[in-house]
């Protein structure tokens, strides 16, 4: 029966061979959204977990997580500075770690930080050491530059036409390990480096805070006009914070325990400041997420149902013309079930060879898609399976069986005598 089975498609193999890649797109656009969206939620609530709480001006949660935590470029307005000397003195917080954007080389953002954030994500080093002076960088891991090399920042980015600081080159002394987050696509130099090299060291009343606010991630036209400061690259930096501090967009804060977290997060969530977890926010993008991923997955399921009646009418236009075989094959002796079993099980393989191809194809399309965004945001983008898509699984199957039988049912209608007079 197998061989019969065999031996009939292919002696329709161009038929089948449309009927299997028709099958195949529609159940690989199934896959593909189930599997980008499970890599997306995965990948970014993985990189979000070295970032307990993050500090900044008020403004929008979103952007404040996708700004500090995954490196998105956008302006950012500043908090005082007063803010990082307070969180850098509360008992309750293991670490403070200010982050000042605006720069960038060879398409990598630069950013301004310390070297506890350094440690925090990379405890060891894949290479060198840590920046000790204002003229010294240390590279995310997946920045292509060798120890040594020179860096010349510049501010926003050659798209937005930036322009390039011609007062400090950076040396690179080290390189983080891998983190799996944005921060390994990263240039990150001392902050107080940051602060001189756009004049804000020195002078920080209002009026220049909000001048240097939208120095987040964006040139500024007016820029040009504004003085820049001087940098020693030779001296040493310095970690010690206090209220006169400049103005910043973010501070990275580890809180020493869960409850301190929460009350910090409390605490700076008012008129000025915002408090976020990185975790938290992201839930509400899944969300989000998760309805894109519903229409997705409804148009893909109304694709295939399309695909799937296209088929089934083909299939039974192709038994009614196969009417005086099938009645050949009764008149002989074959019993109905056999019959039944003959053309369900054509058409069951048909889908079934289509949704293997599908769901590896999509396997293979998600994939891609992941390996291309993870070479522009360096966040790991896990595809894989999950129990979850079992019974998406079965019930592909199932329908498939079903929508088989109905050719099968429809080759007996008629009797062996009429089909043979036909």
């Amino acid at each position: 029966m197998i061989r019969f089975i065999l031996a009939d498609i292919r002696r329709f193999r161009a038929g089948a061979l449309a009927v299997v890649v028709l099958i195949a797109l529609s159940v690989a656009l199934c896959t593909v959204v189930t599997l980008q969206e499970r890599a997306v939620r995965l990948g970014s609530a993985r990189a979000a977990e070295k970032f307990d709480l993050v500090v900044g001006a008020a403004g929008s949660e979103t952007q404040l997580t996708l700004s500090a935590v995954f490196l998105q470029p956008a302006p950012l307005p500043l908090m005082p500075g007063a803010v990082l000397a307070k969180l850098a003195a509360d008992p309750r917080v293991a670490f403070a770690a200010p982050v000042g954007f605006g720069d960038s080389a060879s398409g990598f953002p630069v950013v301004g930080t310390t070297t506890t954030l350094i440690a925090s994500l990379s405890p060891q080093l894949a290479e060198g050491r840590a920046f000790a002076r204002l003229g010294e960088a240390v590279l995310g891991a997946e920045v292509p530059m060798p120890g040594g090399a020179e860096i010349k920042p510049m501010h926003g980015t050659a798209e937005t036409g930036g322009h390039t600081h011609t007062e400090l080159a950076y040396t690179v002394t080290g390189r983080m390990a891998p983190t799996g987050t944005a921060w390994d696509r990263a240039i990150l130099v001392p902050i107080r480096a940051v602060w001189q090299l756009h004049g804000m060291e020195g002078d920080h009343d209002e009026h220049d805070e909000h001048d240097h606010g939208d120095h987040a991630f964006e040139a500024d036209e007016s820029e040009a006009h504004h003085e820049h400061g001087h940098v020693d690259p030779a001296a040493p930096i310095d970690e010690r914070f206090d209220a006169d501090m400049p103005g910043l967009p973010a501070v990275l804060v580890k809180p020493k325990t869960i409850a301190d977290a929460y009350r910090l997060r409390q605490e700076y969530r008012g008129e000025t400041t915002l408090a976020v977890f990185p975790g938290e926010v992201l839930t509400r993008l899944y969300a989000t997420l998760g309805d894109m991923r519903s229409l997705l997955l409804a148009i893909a399921v109304g694709t295939q149902a399309i695909v799937v009646a296209a088929i089934l009418l083909v299939t039974i236009m192709h038994v009614g013309a196969r009417r005086r075989q099938i009645g050949a094959l009764r008149a002989l002796g074959i019993p109905k079930r056999s019959i039944v079993v003959i053309v369900w099980g054509e058409l069951f393989l048909l889908f079934a060879a289509g949704a293997a191809l599908g769901i590896s194809g999509g396997y293979a399309a998600a994939r891609l898609i992941s390996a291309l965004l993870t070479a522009r945001t360096a966040v790991r983008l896990p595809v894989e399976f999950s129990a979850a898509d079992l019974p998406l699984a079965l019930g592909i199957g199932l329908a498939a069986a079903l929508v088989s039988l109905v050719p099968a049912l429809v080759a007996l209608r008629s009797s062996p005598a009429e089909a043979l007079r036909a």
